[in-house]
């Protein structure tokens, strides 16, 4: 047992710093996101890879993982943001597309 919160923390620390890191350098996680959330979130997330796979995962593709995951959460529910007007203005330029 003691491997498993060994693991767990192990774990943790690595997805914090790269989640302090990446909120820290952009506007739009900062005002958009809940660091504990995401750090809990992604916690669980990476949680089901075995140890051996999570530690396959170099630092920098971790970071690039966890960056996708931040501009998803960022970005969902951002039309719910709009104004009617604004909203019609987004569906008139999808149409012209």
């Amino acid at each position: 047992m003691p491997e498993v919160a060994n693991y767990h923390q192990e774990l943790s620390n690595r997805i914090l710093l790269i989640v302090e890191k990446l909120i820290k350098g952009n506007s739009l996680y900062q005002t958009k996101l809940n660091q504990q959330e995401m750090i809990k979130m992604l916690i669980e997330l990476f949680g089901q890879l075995s140890p051996e796979e999570m530690r396959a995962i170099t630092e920098h593709e971790l970071t690039r993982r966890i960056d996708k995951v931040l501009v998803l959460e960022a970005v969902s529910g951002t039309l719910n943001d709009l104004t009617p007007e604004q909203i019609k203005m987004y569906d008139e330029a999808v149409k012209r597309k």
